[in-house]
């Protein structure tokens, strides 16, 4: 499964870049106007960061040929860019398009697999179901999850991506990898929390203490 890390916050890309664990960046409107920059400065530097994953620039549009004007300039800032669209309409009219041309499309705002299935036959790279808010409004997140993968395998020509969105806690997570889920996007924040535990850091202090009992040095 990979990992994305959904954030336009560059000081916690460079953070999480050296584990090796970082296969691309997703980012969206509300990210963009936290970071307090501009959205075309932000999403060049982030591909710089990461050439070789996909990063994902949402279009703020909700018409279609207002949708390609922006789609147009975002992907011309980087080979790496993934255009972003809502599942609309007219965000799927600009996926089919953009699809065609070559361009990756990930459409995002998914919640059923209704929906999923019309972002496949559109030519969708990505599909971005939306399991935290789901819940938030007491539906299953994670079996919308299971629905699309079953109708995903369903049709073997489908090649759009499963990419697990509004993810809310590492249980989450571990469903979406035991299930099969292509990728998940994940605040910087939950990242550490999928290999923080009490365990591990009580283990770590009883290992130190009986090492410094020893009074030996490796090196």
């Amino acid at each position: 499964m990979k990992f994305f890390l959904d954030t336009a916050n560059i000081d916690e890309i460079k953070q999480w870049l050296p584990t090796g664990l970082i296969d691309g960046v997703t980012t969206n409107p509300s990210l963009i106007a936290k970071s307090g920059r501009q959205i075309k400065d932000v999403i060049a530097e982030i591909c710089r960061l990461i050439p070789e994953g996909d990063v994902s620039a949402e279009v703020t549009a909700t018409a279609y040929d207002d949708m390609m004007r922006e789609a147009n300039i975002l992907k011309a800032i980087a080979e790496n860019v993934v255009i972003k669209v809502p599942l609309t309409i007219d965000g799927l009219r600009t996926c089919k398009t953009l699809s065609d041309e070559g361009t990756g499309v990930n459409v995002t705002l998914c919640f059923t697999a209704n929906q999923a299935l019309l972002a496949a036959k559109a030519g969708a790279r990505y599909i971005s179901p939306f399991v935290g808010r789901l819940d938030d409004i007491s539906h299953n997140g994670l079996q919308l999850i299971q629905d699309i993968l079953t109708v995903y395998d369903n049709y073997p020509l489908f090649d759009t991506l499963v990419l697990g969105a509004s993810i809310r806690h590492p249980h989450h997570v571990a469903e979406c990898a035991r299930m099969g889920v292509d990728v998940v996007t994940l605040p910087a924040k939950l990242m550490t929390q999928l290999y923080q535990h009490p365990l591990t850091d009580a283990g770590i202090d009883i290992f130190m203490k009986d090492w410094a009992a020893t009074q030996q040095k490796i090196a």
